[in-house]
C-alpha cells in the first residue's frame, strides 16, 4: 500500500521536485517489499517467482519515471 500510497502522494504536490521525491520513496518501499518477499520465499513461504518479477517491473517502471522528471527539470 505504501508504493501507491506515496505516488498518489507525489502526483498531487505542486512542483517536480516534489513528486520525484515521493516516487523516490515509493522505490524504496519497493526495494523493502522486495527485501520481504526474498525472506518469504527463504522460509517456504512463497515458491514461485512471479511476484519478484513483478515488483522488478513496478521499480523499473518508477525508476525510468524519476528518470523522465530529471531529465524535465534539467
Amino acid at each position: 500500500m505504501s508504493v501507491p500510497s506515496n505516488i498518489a502522494e507525489g502526483a498531487a504536490r505542486n512542483s517536480e521536485r516534489e513528486i520525484l521525491q515521493f516516487l523516490s520513496v515509493a522505490r524504496g518501499s519497493l526495494s523493502e517489499l522486495e527485501t520481504q518477499v526474498l525472506i518469504a520465499k527463504n522460509l517456504n513461504y512463497i515458491k514461485n517467482d512471479q511476484i519478484l518479477q513483478q515488483i522488478k517491473k513496478v521499480f523499473a517502471l518508477v525508476s525510468e519515471l524519476i528518470n523522465s522528471l530529471k531529465r524535465k527539470i534539467r
